[in-house]
């Protein structure tokens, strides 16, 4: 994520800002130009529905909020002479919550949240995004459903560009119960997005790949065709084995391949927007009163997204998560990264890479393993 200023005071901003606290200004996200920008009433329509944006490049073009703004879930642009009411991310919507329901509204917005900070990944890394009008047979939508009363149990999931969100997920309460019982060391929101995501870009990167996308997958992260409820089942039965983080990134990772993709790919994700975040704040990790021969220091002095290599990536990644992970616990929190990276999932994370890039899908040299 990137760190964005108001153009008309110099406030940081935060992503959902909607207001710029010490200016006032309006402010809304202009994603065709990757930036939060401060706006201004169009003086020649007036009523507040369209606005001059100071952020943009052409300023003689005019906006208006995204149809959910109504609601206080989306503070995204679109061009005024657009055709469109929802804005990149929120076209994509095809089930929202019932708001006539108690607490629904906050449950929408928190999944909104995670949601728009995905779709900032998937545009800054110019990943293919149609709606079912563009694609009716493979377009992305999300549906955001629950539970209902002696009814089905809402499973989040994907299923052939229909990505579903149980909305129980977004209780804070009921996601760390969900947590605690499955074992998980890492529950979120944002992973759950970055997640599921990862299975529609399977369906569209590798297995309908023109490129020898899929037989270098089925090297890397194994035959996808072997019975996947089985393999779910086996897993829930016994656990991951004994010896899961030489070959995963996370336990779930060890299922089945298309788990391990997606786990794979969710973390690309955490550590790209993360490494962008604290490149963004000018964060170097340099100790001062222990030995390092390199693999604990770090200038994060380049662009995560547009990175050639796996390498440069994870190279900043294992100083800084050690980093953070430290100043976690010094607060009495859990680790912000409790994973570690062996070197076949790092180059699992290079495969990811690539494909995301459009490179040659050969294996990289994978890395040592940073800190446990």
């Amino acid at each position: 994520m990137k760190l964005f200023t108001c153009q008309s005071c110099g406030q940081v901003l935060y992503f959902e800002n909607t207001t710029c606290t010490h200016c006032q200004h309006r402010l809304g996200y202009l994603a065709e130009e990757e930036t939060m920008s401060a706006l201004e009433p169009d003086d020649e329509t007036g009523g507040g529905t369209t606005w001059r944006a100071l952020g943009a490049r052409d300023g003689t073009r005019r906006y208006r909020f995204c149809r959910n703004a109504q609601h206080d879930v989306c503070n995204w642009l679109v061009p005024a002479d657009s055709a469109e009411g929802f804005c990149l991310a929120c076209r994509h919507n095809r089930i929202v919550p019932n708001l006539a329901e108690p607490g629904n509204i906050e449950h929408w917005r928190a999944l909104e949240v995670a949601k728009h900070r995905l779709f900032y990944s998937l545009l800054r890394l110019r990943l293919p995004l149609h709606t079912r009008q563009e694609d009716p047979e493979h377009g992305l939508v999300f549906d955001f459903k629950e539970d209902m009363a002696g009814g089905t149990k809402v499973m989040t999931g994907h299923d052939d560009g229909v990505i579903t969100i149980a909305l129980k997920e977004a209780d804070d309460v009921r996601r760390e119960e969900m947590r605690k019982h499955l074992g998980e060391v890492y529950r979120t929101l944002l992973g759950h997005f970055r997640h599921e995501i990862a299975h529609h870009y399977w369906d569209l990167l590798v297995e309908r790949g023109a490129n020898g996308e899929l037989e270098a997958f089925r090297d890397l992260f194994g035959d996808e065709r072997q019975d996947y409820q089985q393999a779910l089942d086996t897993y829930y039965a016994n656990g991951a084995p004994a010896d899961w983080q030489e070959n995963y990134v996370s336990a779930y990772a060890s299922a089945h391949p298309w788990e391990d993709f997606a786990e794979t790919w969710t973390h690309y994700l955490h550590i790209v927007d993360t490494l962008e975040m604290a490149g963004a704040f000018g964060i170097s990790v340099h100790p001062a009163e222990v030995p390092d021969d390199g693999s604990l220091s770090t200038n994060i002095d380049f662009d995560p997204y547009t990175a050639e290599t796996i390498g440069a990536i994870v190279d900043a990644w294992l100083p800084l998560s050690f980093a953070v992970n430290s100043l976690n616990r010094s607060m009495g929190l859990a680790d912000l990264y409790p994973f570690v990276l062996s070197p076949h999932a790092v180059e699992k994370l290079g495969f990811i890479h690539r494909l995301v890039r459009g490179q040659p899908l050969a294996v990289e040299t994978p890395l040592p393993p940073g800190p446990a």
